[in-house]
């Protein structure tokens, strides 16, 4: 596939992951600088009809992905709608997209998030995915209720036993937000290799790389799309970027070029991306990324409940604005 050779290792490294009926297997050491290196997207849910995940409906949406040069993925994120679906629903998707990736990259790396309100739901839904053997879990602080810091503290540390590696996932707008604090004390955390920063605040972004390069192993990756080059420059091992979706081969390309040294190229990627983002000023948020997809024959436009697909007026828009930027969009 064009382009894989931009994102190094693939599954981290030497990791013995978990069986696949769902038994937890020991695990040797996981290396979450390698693990979360270049462009990890995190995949949208296709589905076959409103709130029902289908692996098969997102099969050519995996392979253009795999084609532009996407190393990894992030399953039922905020991108995938993952608090949206149901437990139940997970297994099934995860494990057949798993399956498929792995395919498709030799073995590019599948994480999988398992955030929830409360503990005992997230430690469902890490038990729920096991089966796809995922890379690692992606977790992050509860939802909806403010937490003290040791709470925060004990919820990472309960996923500690299922014998998979948990990347910390700082979403602030969707969850209690990871501290300063919080960011010394969870890289202090044996299974947690790595996080992954969506907070867009560029100094928390700095004190997570001071915190996490007291280990030579724990990885930390960037998810605020605008500040992507921002990051790399900071030294962030890769990105997380839900408009990789729709432009896969311009996010390779930021990284690529950053990692190069092209830095007018690292530039322009990134004025790219910024771009494309404005599909979201036509309609915001998954509906509008999987109206773009599904007008390119890549995903079908079905969201979970209470998200609705784009109106034919919202599509329209989309199509203008993005028309311009077609050359730089995925395809089939």
């Amino acid at each position: 596939m064009g382009g894989r050779d931009i994102d190094a290792p693939q599954r981290g490294a030497g990791n013995c992951a978990t069986s696949h009926d769902g038994a937890t297997a020991e695990r040797r050491h996981i290396d979450g600088r390698a693990l979360l290196s270049g462009v990890i997207v995190p995949l949208i849910t296709p589905m076959d009809r409103p709130g029902h995940p289908s692996a098969p409906a997102a099969d050519p949406l995996l392979t253009a992905l795999a084609a532009a040069g996407a190393r990894g993925l992030m399953l039922f994120g905020s991108n995938g709608e993952g608090p949206l679906l149901p437990t139940a629903e997970l297994a099934g998707f995860a494990v057949g997209v798993a399956a498929r990736w792995r395919e498709l990259t030799s073995h590019g790396p599948v994480l999988v998030n398992v955030t929830a309100p409360g503990t005992a739901e997230a430690l469902a839904r890490a038990e729920a995915v096991l089966p796809a053997a995922p890379d690692a879990l992606v977790l992050s602080p509860p939802i909806y209720f403010h937490h003290r810091h040791d709470e925060i503290v004990a919820h990472y540390t309960a996923l500690a036993g299922l014998g998979v590696p948990v990347v910390a996932y700082n979403a602030p707008r969707y969850s209690n937000p990871l501290t300063p604090a919080l960011l010394d004390e969870l890289t202090g955390l044996a299974h947690l290799v790595g996080i992954k920063d969506s907070s867009g605040d560029l100094a928390l972004f700095g004190h997570a790389l001071a915190a996490a390069r007291r280990r030579d192993d724990f990885g930390v990756s960037q998810g605020a799309e605008r500040q992507a080059l921002d990051a790399l420059r900071l030294g962030a091992d890769g990105m997380v970027l839900g408009v990789a979706n729709v432009a896969p081969t311009v996010t390779a390309e930021l990284f690529r070029a950053h990692r190069d040294g092209r830095d007018e190229d690292a530039r322009r990627a990134q004025r790219l991306l910024d771009e494309v983002l404005a599909l979201h000023t036509a309609r915001p948020g998954v509906p509008a990324v999987k109206a773009v997809l599904a007008a390119r024959g890549l995903c079908p436009p079905h969201a979970a409940a209470p998200f609705t697909p784009c109106t034919d007026k919202e599509l329209q828009a989309l199509l203008d604005l993005l028309g311009p930027l077609d050359a730089h969009l995925i395809r089939t």
